[in-house]
């Protein structure tokens, strides 16, 4: 009999199935065009623009910055063609110009530019509801879903005949009337939850449930409900992709989805199906890093490998209040672009309207993609230099983090990814889905920022990187839970933490503290503690398990020292002032090295940014890593290092980070830093024949000692790159 689990499992297996094979050659287009562009153009047309669009100030602005692709609005809300579907919306300024986008199309391809349709089929009008009220989304409580922001207007299905019988005729019609190189896709998924009688009749058919009420995951309606909305939006994919092919060979679709452990589908199969992709992340709100973009680029990577992939910016205050058309600082944007290229994304600028409301953000895309065409030969990247990588898991945010996923989850990865900014070390994202040798075996070290749900298989394959000589730096609850989110007795990488699982997690907890133990005799404990030898008390954890040693410790470098009260300061004194409870576990297993923190220090590092956690961080990293970098950068300040590989050169990327309030937007001026000391590891038997800066312009002598280069850059305003061409 096929239990739950298997059935669950077969599941999944149908839903991230992907297709294969090559794509036939773009019919009125260019053959294999994917990795061609470098400088994408987007136009999100409105619907007014037909009458009021100057078609012939974008195309020379095309053509003034280089720009070689771009996307443009063609249907779903607003057809902006004569479009012969009934339903499909026509623009209501069409009938005065009916050639509009068959005229912006051509334009763009006598530039020689790849041109994408954008469409979006989330929303509809009162004739759609009244003619096909099944394609309404539908709320918890049974009612039909009225666009939240324009109340004449409904949210459509994203799961059911809408998109798989609707949009497909729209998609069918555009690539058939237009020389297109695909179709790209904006707000596809739906709107949430639907409770519509397909999705309803669909999913009892899959799994003989009612669809889930709650946002537990470990509720089986709901883990149900994940798979199979991943399973429908696969399959809509497919569907969509291969009407395409079959009316424009070489064209594909091009889904608006992916990203980190948060994103709702399937990385792994996005990259599997996926040719290019385009991350969204238009700009920064709330608290964020300003590497945020770059963070972008590392997590498509992941999963797409060397696929390009495009970093979709806007020069306005996009969020939290939507001002479409105000244009933010041009310090913002080119901070943001530029981290972006420095982590491989190619730059895309999105502008609302082909109306111009206001052209200061237009002169910084100028700017920036100026420099970009001059620079790029040294732009196309074959492979990112770094022996470092973060691992980011979906199941741990989905089956384990929940509802509070962002928390429990992101904000771990963050301060690991925080902590190794602040270290000047170049690092990429893997995939928890892709932990087999030809995926992780380029790394020396992984780490596992509270990647808590890990299946038997995937702790298997890290105990074979380990035995390959590789190295981790773990925390908190990591391996704690199986892949469904269900607790374990024991870790299952207790073997190589050292440590077995007692109980908790405890928090949170307020005034806790690890004592510093000066007394540490071997070179691991005075590694992790470097540049801490003068403290006596650390700042300790907010949430923590309780473990139990596997094994003697020759020494512990730091123990916990048990939380007080904080209130009233008349009784904050300690009752136990030392124990022998380790705050870290660190041990040499073979040739390779582990780290583990029982506790929430990366977490606590993206809330409080102690200075001391996040050179805990940095010293088990360090130790763990146990060999030369490829690239160390000396100086003050904070910045984002990077390391590529081209076909006869390297380059290393300094984006300047330093500035007054840098985690939140919206920074006002780019100040310059003071020199920085650079040292590059050449690739072994190879010679430096000439060093540049791209950004600064101008060479600089070639001075290398056996495969080490070491040179020095004067200032860094925003970026700077340093080209060397080997021989």
């Amino acid at each position: 009999m096929t239990t739950r689990r298997e059935l669950i499992q077969q599941s999944i297996a149908a839903a991230f199935l992907a297709q294969s094979g090559a794509a036939a050659p773009l019919a009125d287009s260019d053959p294999g065009w994917f990795d061609r562009p470098m400088r994408w153009a987007q136009l999100n047309l409105t619907e007014d623009d037909p009458a009021k669009m100057d078609i012939g100030f974008w195309l020379d602005y095309f053509k003034r910055i280089h720009a070689d692709a771009t996307c443009l609005t063609a249907g779903g809300v607003v057809a902006f063609y004569p479009t012969k579907i009934q339903f499909h919306h026509r623009s209501q300024w069409l009938d005065k110009n009916p050639s509009f986008y068959s005229d912006l199309v051509e334009g763009c391809r006598k530039l020689d530019m790849i041109v994408v349709a954008r469409t979006d089929p989330h929303a509809t009008y009162q004739e759609v509801y009244d003619a096909h009220p099944d394609w309404i989304a539908v709320d918890a409580h049974g009612n039909k879903r009225r666009h939240p922001v324009k109340a004449d207007m409904w949210l459509t299905c994203g799961l059911g005949p809408y998109n798989f019988e609707f949009m497909t005729e729209v998609t069918r019609e555009i690539v058939s009337l237009f020389p297109v190189g695909g179709v790209f896709s904006n707000r596809w998924t739906g709107s949430g939850m639907c409770y519509c009688e397909h999705c309803r009749r669909n999913f009892w058919d899959a799994h003989h449930m009612e669809l889930p009420r709650t946002n537990n995951p470990h509720d089986p309606s709901r883990r149900n409900y994940i798979i199979w909305r991943q399973d429908r939006l696969f399959a809509l994919w497919r569907r969509w992709d291969d009407v395409i092919r079959k009316t424009r060979p070489g064209a594909r679709y091009i889904a608006n989805s992916g990203g980190g452990a948060l994103s709702g589908l399937d990385m792994k199969t996005v990259g599997e199906m996926a040719p290019t992709l385009f991350a969204d992340r238009q700009c920064r709100s709330g608290r964020m890093a300003p590497w945020a973009n770059g963070k972008n680029g590392k997590e498509y990577r992941a999963t797409l490998g060397n696929k390009a992939i495009g970093g979709i910016f806007n020069t306005g205050i996009v969020a939290p209040y939507r001002w479409l058309n105000s244009e933010k600082s041009p310090a913002e944007t080119r901070l943001w672009v530029v981290d972006g290229i420095a982590n491989g994304l190619r730059p895309w600028f999105n502008k609302v309207s082909g109306g111009v409301h206001d052209k200061r953000g237009l002169k910084v895309i100028e700017d920036l993609y100026a420099w970009h065409y001059k620079s790029e030969r040294y732009l196309r990247n074959l492979e990112p230099i770094a022996r470092v990588a973060v691992v980011y898991s979906q199941q741990t945010a989905e089956f384990y983090g929940g509802p509070q996923a962002r928390a429990k989850v992101e904000d771990h990865t963050l301060g690991v990814y925080q902590a190794l900014i602040d270290a000047r070390i170049p690092f990429e994202m893997v995939h928890d889905g892709l932990l087999d040798a030809q995926h992780i075996g380029r790394y020396k070290l992984l780490l596992l920022p509270n990647i808590a749900a890990l299946s038997d298989k995937q702790c298997t394959q890290l105990r074979d990187f380990v035995g390959r000589g590789g190295s981790l730096v773990a925390t908190y609850e990591t391996s704690l839970y199986n892949e469904w989110g269900e607790r374990r007795q024991d870790f299952g990488l207790a073997d190589l933490f050292g440590a077995s699982f007692q109980s908790g997690p405890e928090g949170p907890m307020q005034n806790t503290y690890f004592r510093v133990e000066h007394d540490a005799r071997t070179d691991m404990d005075h590694s992790i503690l470097r540049g801490l030898e003068d403290a006596d008390i650390l700042a300790g954890a907010v949430w923590q398990v309780n473990v139990k040693s596997r094994e003697p410790l020759p020494s512990v470098p730091l123990t916990r020292i048990p939380p007080i009260t904080n209130l009233p300061m008349e009784k904050t004194y300690w009752t136990v002032e030392r124990t022998n409870i380790p705050g870290v576990y660190a041990r040499q297993v073979g040739s390779g090295r582990v780290v583990y923190f029982p506790w929430d220090i990366d977490r606590l590092y993206w809330e409080v940014l102690s200075y001391e956690h996040g050179t805990l961080l940095r010293n088990a990293v360090n130790w763990a890593v146990n060999e030369p970098p490829p690239v160390k950068v000396t100086g003050l300040g904070m910045f984002d290092v990077t390391m590529w590989r081209q076909k006869n050169s390297l380059t290393v990327h300094l984006v300047n980070l330093t500035y007054p309030m840098a985690m939140h937007p919206n920074i006002h001026e780019l100040i310059p830093s003071p020199p920085q000391e650079v040292e590059v590891r050449l690739p072994q038997g190879k010679k430096a024949a000439r060093i540049q800066f791209l950004v600064a312009g101008g060479s600089i002598p070639v001075q290398q000692t056996g495969g080490l280069v070491k040179l020095r850059v004067p200032s860094v305003l925003d970026h700077e790159v340093i080209a060397i061409d080997l021989s």
